[in-house]
């Protein structure tokens, strides 16, 4: 985990991202898919950092899947500090974040509430 690389502006974990190879993360400004990012281009109109710090709820671009949606909702409720010590430990313990060609282990929700939970204790 590439903590310094942190959560993109849409929830998704840029620290555990199989790209960060090519990429310094959202923040950094270098990210290669910016200038069609939906969730970037919404952020700065609006004034906020992060999909999590905006007062709507809303599901525009990625946060229509589950996994940016629940990252987003945990990051409102727990704080930035908090996904990132837990995706850590669930790394440590094995939970599999994503990678080509491979579906991680938070990809297979349905329910942000359930993700969330998995988020939190890595099991479910």
């Amino acid at each position: 985990m590439k903590r310094e690389l942190g959560i993109g502006k849409c929830g998704l974990a840029c620290c555990l991202c199989s790209e960060n190879a090519s990429c310094a993360g959202c923040d950094s400004g270098s990210c290669p898919d910016s200038e069609r990012c939906e969730n970037r281009a919404c952020c700065m109109k609006r004034g906020v950092s992060h999909c999590y710090a905006c007062e709507r709820d809303c599901k525009k671009g990625l946060l229509s899947k589950i996994k940016p949606y629940g990252f987003t909702l945990f990051l409102k409720r727990y704080g930035v500090e908090r996904l990132l010590d837990c995706l850590a430990e669930n790394e440590k313990s094995g939970v599999v974040y994503h990678r080509e060609g491979i579906h991680g282990d938070y990809d297979s929700f349905d329910d942000a509430e359930k993700l969330i939970e998995f988020i939190q204790h890595g099991s479910r």
